[in-house]
Protein backbone atom coordinates (compact mmCIF):
# COMPACT_ATOMS: atom_id res chain seq x y z
CA UNK A 1 0.00 0.00 0.00
CA UNK A 2 1.33 3.61 -0.90
CA UNK A 3 -0.16 6.37 0.87
CA UNK A 4 0.57 10.33 0.29
CA UNK A 5 -0.96 13.06 2.09
CA UNK A 6 -1.68 13.78 5.84
CA UNK A 7 -2.84 11.33 8.08
CA UNK A 8 -3.67 12.72 11.09
CA UNK A 9 -5.00 9.98 14.67
CA UNK A 10 -5.79 10.33 18.08
CA UNK A 11 -5.41 6.51 18.18
CA UNK A 12 -1.99 3.78 17.93
CA UNK A 13 -0.65 3.78 14.01
CA UNK A 14 1.13 0.92 12.56
CA UNK A 15 2.71 2.28 9.38
CA UNK A 16 4.05 -1.37 7.12
CA UNK A 17 4.06 0.39 3.75
CA UNK A 18 5.00 3.52 1.84
CA UNK A 19 3.90 6.76 3.42
CA UNK A 20 4.96 10.53 1.93
CA UNK A 21 3.53 13.27 3.78
CA UNK A 22 2.75 14.21 7.53
CA UNK A 23 2.29 11.78 9.93
CA UNK A 24 0.89 12.67 13.20
CA UNK A 25 -0.48 11.05 16.41
CA UNK A 26 -1.41 11.76 19.82
CA UNK A 27 -1.03 8.01 20.79
CA UNK A 28 2.26 5.91 19.26
CA UNK A 29 3.60 5.37 16.09
CA UNK A 30 4.99 2.23 15.29
CA UNK A 31 7.01 1.72 11.55
CA UNK A 32 6.77 -2.16 10.59
CA UNK A 33 9.71 -3.66 9.28
CA UNK A 34 8.77 -3.18 5.50
CA UNK A 35 7.77 0.40 6.32
CA UNK A 36 9.05 3.54 4.50
CA UNK A 37 7.96 6.48 5.61
CA UNK A 38 9.04 9.61 3.66
CA UNK A 39 7.48 12.06 5.84
CA UNK A 40 8.02 14.41 9.19
CA UNK A 41 6.05 12.82 12.08
CA UNK A 42 5.09 14.23 15.15
CA UNK A 43 3.98 11.73 17.86
CA UNK A 44 4.04 10.97 21.54
CA UNK A 45 6.05 8.32 20.73
CA UNK A 46 7.55 6.10 18.16
CA UNK A 47 9.31 3.07 17.31
CA UNK A 48 11.04 2.64 14.31
CA UNK A 49 11.66 -0.61 12.29
CA UNK A 50 11.78 -0.13 9.15
CA UNK A 51 13.10 3.22 7.63
CA UNK A 52 12.35 7.15 7.81
CA UNK A 53 13.10 10.07 6.09
CA UNK A 54 11.88 12.94 7.67
CA UNK A 55 11.96 15.17 10.88
CA UNK A 56 10.58 13.11 14.06
CA UNK A 57 8.96 15.68 16.77
CA UNK A 58 8.48 13.09 20.22
CA UNK A 59 6.70 14.33 23.09
CA UNK A 60 8.01 11.21 25.24
CA UNK A 61 10.41 8.48 23.02
CA UNK A 62 11.52 7.49 19.95
CA UNK A 63 13.24 4.50 19.93
CA UNK A 64 15.41 2.94 16.65
CA UNK A 65 15.33 -0.88 16.27
CA UNK A 66 17.50 -3.35 15.04
CA UNK A 67 17.50 -2.64 10.99
CA UNK A 68 15.57 0.43 11.51
CA UNK A 69 16.65 4.01 10.47
CA UNK A 70 16.10 7.52 10.63
CA UNK A 71 17.82 10.26 8.55
CA UNK A 72 16.16 13.55 9.35
CA UNK A 73 16.42 15.89 12.86
CA UNK A 74 14.74 14.33 15.80
CA UNK A 75 13.74 16.20 19.15
CA UNK A 76 12.35 13.83 22.05
CA UNK A 77 12.46 13.85 25.78
CA UNK A 78 14.16 10.04 25.12
CA UNK A 79 15.37 7.82 22.87
CA UNK A 80 17.02 4.49 22.27
CA UNK A 81 19.13 3.02 18.86
CA UNK A 82 19.25 -0.69 18.71
CA UNK A 83 23.01 -2.10 17.78
CA UNK A 84 22.36 -2.41 14.03
CA UNK A 85 20.20 0.94 13.68
CA UNK A 86 21.40 3.45 11.59
CA UNK A 87 20.45 6.95 12.02
CA UNK A 88 21.93 10.24 10.70
CA UNK A 89 20.84 13.72 11.84
CA UNK A 90 20.46 15.55 14.78
CA UNK A 91 19.24 14.88 18.23
CA UNK A 92 17.77 17.77 20.40
CA UNK A 93 16.97 16.47 23.86
CA UNK A 94 13.98 18.25 25.69
CA UNK A 95 13.17 18.43 29.28
CA UNK A 96 9.49 17.95 30.44
CA UNK A 97 8.40 21.88 31.41
CA UNK A 98 8.40 21.43 35.17
CA UNK A 99 4.68 21.52 36.34
CA UNK A 100 3.78 24.75 38.40
CA UNK A 101 4.00 23.76 42.25
CA UNK A 102 1.48 25.54 44.48
CA UNK A 103 1.66 25.09 48.27
CA UNK A 104 -1.79 24.77 50.49
CA UNK A 105 -1.74 28.31 51.83
CA UNK A 106 -1.93 27.62 55.63
CA UNK A 107 -4.76 29.16 57.21
CA UNK A 108 -3.97 31.11 60.67
CA UNK A 109 -6.79 30.39 62.95
CA UNK A 110 -8.86 33.88 63.58
CA UNK A 111 -7.72 36.08 66.40
CA UNK A 112 -9.96 36.58 69.41
CA UNK A 113 -10.46 40.44 70.18
CA UNK A 114 -10.34 40.63 73.81
CA UNK A 115 -13.61 42.36 74.68
CA UNK A 116 -13.56 44.36 78.04
CA UNK A 117 -16.08 44.16 80.78
CA UNK A 118 -16.22 47.05 83.07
Amino acid sequence: MSIKGEIRAQEELFVDGDVEGVLESHSSLTVGPNGKVRANIKAREVIVFGSVKGNVEVSDKVAIRDHGSVIGDIRTAGISIDDGAYFKGSIDIVRPQPQAVTKPVKSEPPIAAAVGQS
